[in-house]
């Protein structure tokens, strides 16, 4: 209770001194003695006490049903694998409604009910350096993911990636991924989405035969059309940094879904994904725009030019007891025979594409062919001329 309210208030109603004298004599107002006074006859000395001076009303005050609303869409996200964050859920709120929460509002909603998670370790987004593609199709990244089957069986999970739309191009799962498996997955997406101009992806051998000196097909199948190839920086996976992260939206998912006893259960997850994170997810670094918009509405980069590029190179061997040399061809290891009688000798492989022509040191041609890609094993047909290049070259001078 005020000591000044209810002095004030016997004063005049034992004294009888007048509001006027008490205002002068305290320095207070007498507006705020009539005013007292008021209270007092409506409420008694419990009237006196301080009143709150919070607002009755507050017209910018988030809705129940709006707060409701959120928190119900959140558990949607979140139940079904998705991206449950301020930005996703201002989405799909626009979608169903003209009005609705602006995403700090959202952000405060979630705050308060405890559902965002403190990440003070995390490093500023502007701080960051990025590496965008000026145009759809301009670099594609690819790269594969471990996951596992209901029983623990280890797959891989191949993506495919558009750098500037960031649309999910393809996600195939294999048991292994192997050479021709990647360049099947790449023959599919480009039929669909048309060539890119190039394709980033990491030195997995898979990807690349660079440490074996040699190609594997997927390199082979680039070249052919034109495509630059490029890979990241050893042991640096930030290089690939958006197709990394493409698998941790996707693992997010999967982990919400019923583990996939086979293959053939796991590819409709990885279709049910795709459809939903191409067309109907959107994506913070597009301006809230699903991915599928922005392919759809930009010019598409290509490749250059066929050249009818041709790896050429010289491979130095020696021929085994068994009268065998071998080769790595398309991410393959083909078995070349030139004959018994050969063997030991110290040989050099000219390889053209395809084409491979085995000469000794000392100038005989002992074999030349074409090489078979659908076998390890290039069998020796007939009897083969051997010619001395060495006798050759020196008649020509």
């Amino acid at each position: 209770m005020s000591a000044l309210g209810c002095y004030i208030v016997d004063a005049i109603v034992f004294e009888h001194r007048s509001p006027a004298t008490l205002a002068r004599d305290h320095g207070i107002s007498r507006s705020w003695i009539y005013r007292l006074l008021q209270r007092f006859k409506e409420g008694g000395y419990a009237s006196l006490e301080p009143r709150s001076r919070r607002p009755r009303s507050c017209s910018h005050q988030t809705g129940a049903d709006i707060v409701a609303n959120v928190l119900k869409l959140r558990d949607e996200l979140t139940s079904a694998g998705h991206d449950a964050g301020p930005q996703t859920i201002l989405y799909h709120l626009a979608r169903q409604s003209r009005g609705g929460p602006s995403a700090a509002t959202i952000w405060r909603i979630l705050k308060r009910n405890g559902l965002i998670t403190a990440q003070p370790h995390k490093r500023p987004r502007s701080s960051f350096i990025r590496f965008v593609a000026k145009l759809p199709n301009e670099t594609w990244q690819l790269d594969s993911t471990p996951w596992q089957l209901a029983d623990g069986t280890p797959v891989e999970i191949l993506n495919l990636l558009d750098e500037h739309s960031r649309i999910g191009l393809a996600s195939t799962c294999f048991l292994t991924v192997k050479a021709l498996d990647v360049v099947r997955v790449f023959r599919t997406a480009s039929n669909t989405f048309g060539l890119p101009a190039s394709l980033l992806s990491d030195n997995a051998a898979v990807f690349t035969g660079r440490s074996r000196r040699g190609k594997v097909a997927l390199e082979s199948e680039l070249e052919s059309l034109g495509i630059i190839f490029k890979h990241s920086t050893p042991y640096h996976p930030q290089t690939c940094g958006k197709v990394e992260r493409f698998h941790q939206t996707l693992k997010r998912f999967l982990k919400k879904q019923p583990p996939a006893a086979t293959l053939q259960e796991l590819q409709p997850q990885l279709r049910v994904f795709l459809d939903y994170y191409n067309n109907h997810r959107p994506h913070r670094s597009l301006n809230r725009q699903t991915p599928m918009a922005v392919f759809d509405t930009k010019v598409k980069a290509k490749p250059v030019a066929n050249t009818e590029a041709i790896d050429h190179r010289v491979r130095r061997d020696k021929i085994d007891r068994f009268g065998k040399v071998t080769l790595r061809y398309l991410g393959k290891l083909r078995h070349i025979p030139v004959g018994e009688a050969h063997k030991n000798r110290r040989v050099r492989l000219f390889v053209a594409g395809p084409h491979v022509r085995i000469v000794t040191e000392d100038g005989e041609l002992i074999r030349e062919l074409s090489i078979d890609p659908k076998r390890d094993y290039q069998p020796l047909r007939g009897r083969w001329p051997v010619h001395n290049v060495l006798q050759q070259v020196s008649s020509m001078s």
